[in-house]
Formats: C-alpha cells, structure tokens, sequence
C-alpha cells in the first residue's frame, strides 16, 4: 500500500524512513517530463527522493523500491524518449508506465506560450505511442477554458485537429471545463494579465458537449471528464480514472504484483478461451482526491510552485516569479533530493 515504509540511506548518509508506493504519479503539480525528467531519472536510480507536503511544509522521503506502475502528466514529454532516458530505464527495470499528455491549442492566444507548436507535440504524441503502445498515452484537452477571445466553436475547432491528427494513436479524450472562480490565484493571474475569462454555465457545458460528441461519431474515442461534477453521459461522454485501475488492468495485467495490490484476479475464462476473467477484490478509489475524482490510490512526487511552463491559467503556480525562482534553485542543484534544489 501507499503507506507502507522501509528505512532508506540518504545522500547525506543519514537513515531515514521512507513510503514506498506502488503506483507513483510523476505529476499533477508540476511537468517532471518536460523540466525534470534528468532529475527523475537520477532519483529513480538512486532509490528515493524527498517531497514536501504543500500545506504543512513538512519534509517525507519515497522509495521507489517497490514502485510497479508510474503516471506520467506532461504538456510536453519529448524528454521521456531520450536516449538512455527515463523510458530506457524503467523498461530496464520491468516499471510499466503510461503518460497522460495534456495537448492543448492555446497557441493564437498565448495563453500557453512555454509549449511547442502543435505539431510538433502532435509528433511527440505519436512517437510516444510508437515507443510505448496504443492506448498508453492519453489525449487530454485541459482545461477548456472561455474568454473573450475563445468561444465554443473555437474549442470545437481546436479540438477537431488534434483529434483527427491522432486517429489511431490514441483511444481516449479527457477533458474539463476552467473552473476558476474555485482558484483564487488562478483568477488573480488571469486579471493581472489582462486574459477576459468567462466561466462555464451548464448550458455551455452541454452545448460543448454535444458538439464534441457529434466530431466523435468519426472517431470513436472515449470521452471523459476530469473530476467533473455534472453529468453528461447522455452525449457518450464518462467520468475518468486518470490514475485509472482499469487501464492498469488491461496493458499490466501480467505484472502479478501490481495486480495483488490492486486486489485484482485474473484468471482464463476458460480451457479453450484465451480471454481473461478479471474479479477486483476492493475499491482503489483515492478517497483523498476531489469528489468527483476516479482516480485510485497513488503517491505523487511532484511539488507546486515549480513549472516554468508558465501557463496563464495555471493553478499549480501561486505566481509565475515563484515557479521561476524555484526552477533556477533546481538548475543550480539538479541531482538534490528535492525538486526544487533544496
């Protein structure tokens, strides 16, 4: 479980206990693929890394000893497919992973002026796929956000791009609407920065998500939200498990130890059948996520206040200078059991 602990040696040489997840997600809070992907590696083989919790400031240690199955979550994972890079490695080390690739178009409208062109993430998606399988990389547009600038239709449209580039690349497509009257922080940044946003009523809800569901009826993807509340399953369209069991069950399920702790059996569905029966034993669901998250338990390493990304609406920043500042303190000390350098 998340919560077991074994004693690690830090770098300082210093005993220290440690949890040690089996699933681990690289991360919400910050893009580890995009800028600390060196770092990641560095930790995965040194065997631990610290983490600091965001609302008590205290310091805990991960072992990555017992790790089976990494998330990874990025606007721009190019770096995951380096040489000798963090792929090389856990393939090495028989680690599964599949990545949740945010890949937006926000371009026209700077509202994300840190990522590469479309395309260009369009061809990392794809080389991602070639790398690691169909249905291990994820299509996320998210969030959807309106202003003055971005209406329904020009979502749609961004949408139907990317979603017909990646026909046949990808089996899913998770999105969720801006929600920023809920960030304070969110909706300060996009004020001081003169971005005219408007939030989603649930007309605009339905009325994008009946829109998205007719572009799908050429591509057959799933459609799902993220930790969204309202219901729209009338268009097709689920709630999502982005640390998802069911996707671990599918493309892992010859891991035998990922599958004990997710309480899982397979068995042959018979003597002359090649399919499996698949009987979950208990509920994984992370209890400490949003209501309306699916997401199964998992222990995140990543830390907010450190993506240099930059994005307008990003809610993993309390202000763009920090996530600069915290970005240089790490240049100067990359190899540190922290994040940030410290």
């Amino acid at each position: 479980m998340v919560n077991n602990k074994i004693q690690i040696i830090r770098d300082n040489g210093m005993k220290a206990e440690a949890q040690a997840p089996i699933i681990v997600s690289a991360s919400r809070s910050t893009d580890i693929p995009a800028f600390y992907s060196d770092w990641f590696l560095y930790r995965l083989k040194r065997g631990y890394s610290a983490w600091t919790n965001p609302f008590n400031g205290v310091r805990s240690f991960v072992s990555y000893e017992r790790t089976r199955l990494i998330v990874f979550w990025s606007k721009n994972p190019r770096h995951l497919l380096d040489k000798d890079g963090c792929l090389d490695y856990l393939q090495s080390k028989g680690i599964n992973c599949y990545v949740q690739f945010t890949l937006n178009d926000y371009v026209r409208e700077g509202l994300e002026r840190g990522v590469p062109s479309v395309d260009n993430r369009i061809e990392t998606f794809k080389n991602l796929v070639d790398r690691l399988g169909f249905g291990h990389v994820i299509w996320r547009f998210d969030p959807l956000i309106l202003t003055d600038k971005i209406g329904i239709d020009d979502l749609i449209y961004k949408i139907e791009y990317i979603g017909n580039k990646l026909k046949g690349y990808t089996e899913k497509l998770v999105f969720s609407y801006a929600d920023i009257k809920n960030y304070k922080r969110v909706q300060s940044n996009l004020i001081k920065n003169n971005i005219h946003y408007r939030e989603f009523t649930e007309s605009d809800m339905n009325e994008f998500a009946f829109k998205l569901a007719k572009l799908n009826k050429d591509w057959g993807y799933v459609l799902a939200t993220c930790g969204e509340e309202i219901d729209i399953s009338k268009y097709g369209i689920q709630h999502n498990k982005c640390v998802d069991d069911d996707l671990m069950i599918k493309y892992f399920h010859h891991d035998a130890v990922l599958m004990n702790h997710l309480g899982v059996d397979i068995r042959s569905a018979g003597l002359f059948s090649d399919e499996m029966m698949v009987i979950k034993k208990k509920n994984n669901k992370d209890k400490g996520q949003r209501l309306f998250c699916g997401c199964v338990v998992s222990k995140d390493i990543g830390e907010y206040n450190t993506c240099p990304h930059l994005c307008e609406y990003c809610y993993a920043n309390s202000s763009k200078e920090t996530a600069v500042k915290n970005w240089e303190k790490h240049r100067i000390n990359s190899i540190c059991e922290t994040i940030t350098g410290e």
